[in-house]
């Protein structure tokens, strides 16, 4: 079959004959239909980060597919059927999944970074990791469902626990950010959109946002925040990724509201833990999405309540892979798909 196989940072992705994956027991064989770009395969590939498995390795986590041949054992799926592949793959065994909390699981696999992914015409996956897409949820762009929906639905329903009539603000609406919008909207939040591009704002404020704020144009965001607010939000998600914009996001909050980090930080944030304690605020992380949760979100698109098809704004064919990457790069995706 043909892969997008990565060598390394030095040698980036290359197109090649790769071998076809033969599914074992419990296991699925999927033609890929779509794969998301999605910013950790920039990680590994301009910024050094390690994958789990040294390379070459084929990359990509947010397939979906058509099910071609199923293992020994697999019950439940038959040839033909659309599938989404999880984005993490549980053991189901350690603590935290015993808890109900899979997507920190200790021994977690990740296609793409511990296994081969999606970068290519087939792949395999475990039956319990994939969920059946049905009729009204388009193929192709139901595979960002995989990632960039799931993890905002997390984000808001279960560390953010967002509630009717709360007040949210969303800081960063790049892909992962405008589904963390129209995920609040979709629970009953009223939300402010916070960018400094033009173009996302307009996205964010079609997608439900009440109001949006470029932080370029207030003289200081917290500010315009409480005033859009009656006082501050409830609660606040930071989806950019860096110390100073996780700062800003704590300071919109009103006294008893919630913080939830979603983008990915390596900087320390300043905290002043006085103010926290005194205003009983509460800051949380937010990591991928429990597969519980994955029939949910799937229902949700089904029902039209999230939108799917006008969030995937460039689709490349594998070969043209290397063109995906310079979108993701330049800024210009909401978001890119890969279709082998």
């Amino acid at each position: 079959m043909k892969a997008a196989v990565f060598h390394g940072p030095e040698e980036g992705l290359r197109v090649e004959e790769w071998p076809t994956p033969e599914p074992g027991p419990g296991e699925v064989m999927i033609r890929v239909a779509a794969c998301g770009v999605c910013h950790t395969d920039l990680h590994y590939l301009d910024h050094g980060t390690p994958t789990f498995k040294a390379p070459p390795l084929v990359l990509g986590h947010e397939v979906s597919g058509t099910v071609v041949r199923l293992g020994e054992g697999v019950e439940g799926f038959a040839e033909g059927a659309h599938v989404l592949v999880a984005a993490v793959w549980s053991c189901g065994r350690c603590a935290a999944c015993r808890s109900g909390r899979e997507n920190i699981c200790e021994r977690g696999v990740m296609p793409g970074n511990h296994t081969d992914g999606g970068y290519a015409e087939y792949m395999v996956a475990p039956a319990r990791d994939i969920f059946p897409l049905p009729e009204g949820v388009p193929l192709v762009e139901g595979a960002i469902i995989a990632d960039a929906l799931t993890t905002p639905y997390h984000a808001v329903a279960r560390r953010g626990a967002v509630q009717p009539g709360d007040r949210v603000v969303v800081i960063g609406c790049g892909g992962v950010g405008l589904n963390v919008v129209q995920t609040a909207v979709a629970l009953g939040g009223r939300v402010v959109a916070v960018d400094l591009s033009a173009d996302k704002l307009e996205r964010a404020r079609a997608l439900g946002a009440t109001a949006v704020l470029n932080p370029g144009e207030v003289e200081r965001l917290d500010r315009a925040v409480r005033e859009l607010t009656e006082g501050g939000a409830d609660v606040a998600f930071e989806v950019v990724g860096r110390a100073s914009t996780q700062e800003q996001a704590l300071a919109c909050l009103r006294t008893g509201g919630r913080l939830v980090l979603v983008g990915y930080s390596p900087e320390t944030m300043g905290l002043n833990a006085g103010r926290v304690m005194f205003r009983e605020l509460s800051v949380v992380g937010s990591l991928g999405c429990p597969p519980i949760d994955y029939p949910r979100v799937i229902e949700l698109v089904r029902q039209g309540r999230l939108e799917v098809k006008s969030m995937v704004t460039h689709r490349f064919p594998l070969e043209a892979i290397d063109d995906a990457f310079a979108v993701l790069r330049a800024g210009e995706a909401v978001r890119a798909v890969v279709t082998p």
